[in-house]
């Protein structure tokens, strides 16, 4: 029997919610930027597994972000008859696979009853053991490799995952640049950009790719650059943390690379359009989860928050443009309630019998997890350009795969 169906049967059917469901009153935190307790004696802790420092920090803080704004939009959740104020309890893995499983620990020790995250996919691999032993139940925001909810039964994502995004950025490489031959960058021993290549590489074929890793601590790209342009490449594929990418634009930009680039939803940051600003030589495009602009309600309350606090401002990047991140984060936040109520109680394991059943619609579209691995149900990727002159992301077409 599929190793989710045992944990289906216990719910009586699936759930389906609005943008603010989950909200006893409705009511506003008076202090956004605080996830601490606002009202009521009784409290629901959910754990917060993400980066806030490491090559992955930037990307990591927009997801939180994303989360604390749905904390401050519903600080409470009715469990049970009962009404609970939400602490969110945050734990910085470091963007760090060493560092994921302490991070866990911390969460586990706080006495979360489901955790959201990472940003990441190798730090979530690397921590899985850590909750599974607890048995406090996981839920994946943005962490896209496939191991990460493999062979296990409380770790689920609401994310699509690499094989799909892999795929549609080599379909789309082929059928939007006529590329016919592709080079490859990924970080050694770091799983999401050499999972994400790999996928990508067997969907554009193999043996017409270049693919090469660099070693963690790299700071200078241009030789990745010049090897890219000497093997006759078309496109330029390097699916790695933003911190790498801004390095990457500026060497390219400086040897004018004269292709494409192509990136995974960690390019989809104001970090990177940052440093690709005023660079009319650089032409890149990124698979995603979200489009500002898909969700008014959304886009307006997450500005309006971002702008209210200086602190969220900065964690943001500096400006109020939305990330795809944070936007997955607040839907996480809310498919998280919508357990918590299904299980009737606060306990980690009645969190993770209910998540099986559980279906949300976010903003970010419709979410439901499969009985095989607890994996969202999903089929379609958002493509964006970065518009150099503007410094924002057009929007280019909903990609799926036939």
């Amino acid at each position: 029997m599929k190793k989710r169906k045992l944990l289906a049967l216990a719910l009586a059917g699936a759930l389906s919610v609005g943008l603010l469901a989950g909200c006893s009153d409705g009511q506003k935190d008076p202090d956004p930027s605080s996830s601490q307790p606002v009202s009521g004696d009784k409290v629901i802790k959910i754990g917060v597994f993400e980066p806030a420092s490491g090559d992955n920090g930037a990307g990591g803080k927009q997801e939180t972000l994303g989360m604390k704004y749905a904390n401050s939009v519903c600080p409470t959740v009715e469990i049970n008859g009962e009404t609970y104020t939400v602490e969110l309890v945050p734990a910085d893995n470091q963007s760090s696979n060493d560092k994921a499983p302490s991070a866990a620990q911390t969460l586990i020790s706080a006495g979360v009853s489901v955790v959201l995250g990472s940003y990441g996919s190798g730090v979530s691999i690397a921590a899985s053991d850590i909750f599974g032993d607890a048995g406090v139940p996981a839920i994946g925001v943005t962490c896209t490799n496939p191991q990460v909810t493999a062979g296990n039964s409380h770790y689920f994502r609401i994310c699509f995952l690499d094989p799909f995004q892999g795929t549609v950025l080599a379909n789309f490489a082929k059928q939007n640049s006529g590329a016919t031959k592709a080079y490859c960058l990924a970080k050694l021993g770091d799983d999401y950009s050499v999972g994400l290549c790999n996928y990508f590489m067997q969907a554009f074929g193999e043996e017409n790719c270049v693919y090469e890793t660099f070693p963690d601590g790299t700071s200078d790209y241009s030789s990745y650059v010049t090897n890219a342009k000497n093997n006759g490449c078309d496109v330029f594929f390097a699916p790695v943390s933003t911190e790498a990418a801004a390095l990457i634009i500026d060497q390219a930009a400086a040897q004018d690379l004269g292709m494409p680039m192509l990136a995974g939803d960690t390019w989809d940051s104001n970090v990177v359009i940052e440093a690709a600003k005023g660079k009319s030589n650089i032409d890149l495009y990124v698979t995603t989860f979200y489009q500002e602009g898909g969700n008014t309600e959304f886009d307006e309350g997450f500005k309006a928050y971002l702008n209210s606090d200086s602190t969220a401002m900065s964690e943001n990047g500096g400006n109020d443009m939305i990330a795809a991140v944070s936007a997955m984060g607040y839907d996480a936040y809310f498919v998280a309630l919508e357990a918590l109520k299904a299980a009737g109680s606060t306990d980690p394991a009645a969190v993770m019998a209910a998540l099986p059943g559980v279906t949300y619609e976010g903003v970010s579209g419709a979410i439901a997890f499969d009985d095989v691995n607890g994996d969202a149900i999903r089929d379609a990727a958002y493509v964006k350009h970065c518009n150099t002159e503007t410094a924002a992301w057009d929007f280019v077409a909903v990609q799926t795969i036939d």
